[in-house]
């Protein structure tokens, strides 16, 4: 068995002065202001419709990330409609075949430190699974079938593509509080990293949840201290 933590992969995201320009080309449009694009201009028109709440204008551009994470993650990924996804599928992939390593990979549970009891449980549970699954196959069960012992903290990666307004949707929303602690654990950074990339749509949401990108990115260096302790 193999334990991974969480991960994320910006698969293709526009280039940051050609996606404002575009954006900005789209929405002075609306107002009929295109004799006011000038050099430079876009970034503060961005940032100005966004602060107006006329956030419809990003939907014009979209980016696309791969996650590895669990499946508990993806059942609250796949909740934001308005995107497109291509996940690992369980039915198909036979994690008793070499390819695989005849193991399966789960998630490294963030909340739980190695060496307490509770990851000691949690360790013997995902082993459980994982013989369970291989004797089911073994014995002749298909991996559709054989899947359904399968734990959630089962690793998958999922590819997801969105627009930018959607993209602040999914910020928004899974980076807060009362979000789980393992979707924020790859949200977290991902939005730090489009606002690095594309400060004028994203910067505003890295500022207003920058307390727990250090946090999460703090606890995230103890685990792989510990992990390699």
């Amino acid at each position: 068995m193999r334990i991974v933590p969480a991960s994320y992969e910006i698969m293709a995201m526009p280039d940051g002065a050609d996606v404002l320009r575009h954006i900005e080309a789209a929405g002075r449009v609306c107002y009929k202001s295109e004799d006011k694009i000038t050099d430079g201009s876009a970034e503060a028109f961005i940032r100005r419709i966004i602060a107006g709440g006329h956030e419809s204008v990003i939907e014009h551009a979209s980016a696309t990330v791969r996650f590895v994470c669990d499946r508990g993650v993806t059942h609250e990924l796949v909740r934001h409609r308005l995107a497109s996804y291509s996940q690992e599928s369980t039915r198909y992939a036979n994690y008793s075949r070499d390819k695989f390593g005849r193991e399966i990979t789960v998630i490294r549970p963030l909340f739980w430190a190695e060496g307490t009891g509770e990851y000691r449980l949690w360790h013997e549970a995902m082993e459980h699974a994982e013989r369970l699954y291989m004797q089911l196959v073994d014995a002749g069960a298909k991996a559709q079938e054989a899947r359904s012992v399968l734990p959630n903290s089962l690793k998958t990666e999922i590819v997801m593509t969105a627009n930018l307004r959607e993209w602040r949707h999914v910020f928004r929303l899974r980076c807060d509080g009362p979000a789980h602690p393992q979707i924020r654990e790859i949200m977290l950074p991902l939005l730090d990293e489009f606002a690095r990339r594309l400060p004028a749509i994203f910067g505003d949401l890295r500022e207003r949840f920058a307390e727990d990108i250090a946090a999460f990115a703090q606890r995230a260096s103890e685990l792989e201290q510990v992990a390699h302790a």
